[in-house]
C-alpha cells in the first residue's frame, strides 16, 4: 500500500504542469547546501490531491518571485530556478538546493515533505528558504570554505610526516569541519531572505515557520548544520517586523 501510495502522489504531480518529477540532480562534487531537517509525520494530513494541489500553486507563485530577487543579487548567477520532486520510493520529508552540470539551481522537494506540510504558507517558507541558498550563493561559499579547511589539515598532517593516506583522511576531515564552520550562520541567513521570498510571492512566513514546530530541535550541536529551532523562528519574526 505504502508503495501504490507514493506512485500515485507522484502520478498526480506529473499530471500537473510546471514541476519537474525526478530524482534530484547530482552535479560533480556533490555541491548542495545541507537538507532540512525532517518534521514528525502530520496526523491530521491532508488530503494527496490537496497537497499537489498546493505544491504546484506554491511553486507557480514563488519561483518568479525567487528569480527575480536572485537577478537583483547575482547579476552574473544563473537564476532559472528549477522546483524539482524527487519521487523515489521511501525518501524522507526533505528539501533541498542543488545545482545541475550546468549551474541550473534546482530547489528539490521529496514526495513526503509534500505530503506533510499543513498548508501552503509552509510549502512557500521551505521553498523560498531553499531558493534562498542559491541566491545568497552558499554552495561557492561552502565549497570554499571546505577547500580552505582541507588544504589547512593536509598542511598541518604533513608537518607531522604523516603518510600519504593518513594526509588525505586529514583533508577529508578538514573538508567537512570547514564546510560546516559556518553552515548555521548560513541556515539563517537562507531564512530570513527566504522570508523575503514568501512573503513577495503572497504568503504568510509566520505560519510558515510554523514548520519549525514539527522538525526535531537541533540544539546546538557542535559543527551541526542546521541552528536551534527557536532561533530560527525568532529570525522569521523579526524580518517580517522589519516589512510590515
Amino acid at each position: 500500500m505504502r508503495m501504490f501510495a507514493v506512485l500515485a502522489f507522484a502520478g498526480l504531480l506529473s499530471a500537473c504542469g510546471g514541476v519537474v518529477v525526478t530524482p534530484a540532480p547530482v552535479p560533480e562534487g556533490g555541491a548542495r547546501v545541507p537538507q532540512s531537517p525532517v518534521p514528525q509525520p502530520a496526523v491530521d494530513r491532508i488530503p494527496p490531491r490537496t497537497a499537489v494541489k498546493n505544491f504546484v500553486a506554491v511553486a507557480a507563485q514563488v519561483e518568479p518571485v525567487a528569480e527575480r530577487l536572485c537577478r537583483e543579487r547575482r547579476r552574473a548567477a544563473n537564476c532559472d530556478f528549477q522546483i524539482a520532486v524527487d519521487d523515489r520510493p521511501g525518501q524522507p520529508a526533505n528539501a533541498f538546493q542543488t545545482l545541475d552540470a550546468n549551474g541550473r539551481p534546482y530547489v528539490v522537494f521529496t514526495l513526503a515533505l509534500i505530503a506533510d506540510a499543513r498548508n501552503r504558507d509552509e510549502l512557500a517558507f521551505v521553498m523560498g528558504h531553499e531558493a534562498a541558498h542559491h541566491i545568497a550563493g552558499h554552495i561557492p561559499r561552502q565549497q570554499a570554505s571546505a577547500a580552505q579547511g582541507a588544504v589547512l589539515a593536509g598542511v598541518l598532517a604533513s608537518l607531522t610526516g604523516a603518510s600519504e593516506a593518513t594526509i588525505q583522511s586529514a583533508q577529508r576531515v578538514g573538508a567537512t569541519v570547514g564546510s560546516r564552520r559556518y553552515a548555521k550562520d548560513l541556515e539563517l541567513e537562507a531564512d530570513k531572505l527566504g522570508t523575503l521570498v514568501a512573503y513577495r510571492a503572497g504568503y504568510d512566513p509566520l505560519k510558515g515557520a510554523a514548520f519549525f514546530g514539527r522538525i526535531p530541535d537541533p540544539g546546538d550541536r557542535f559543527l551541526g548544520t542546521h541552528p536551534p529551532n527557536a532561533q530560527r523562528a525568532e529570525v522569521v519574526r523579526q524580518t517580517v517586523a522589519g516589512l510590515r
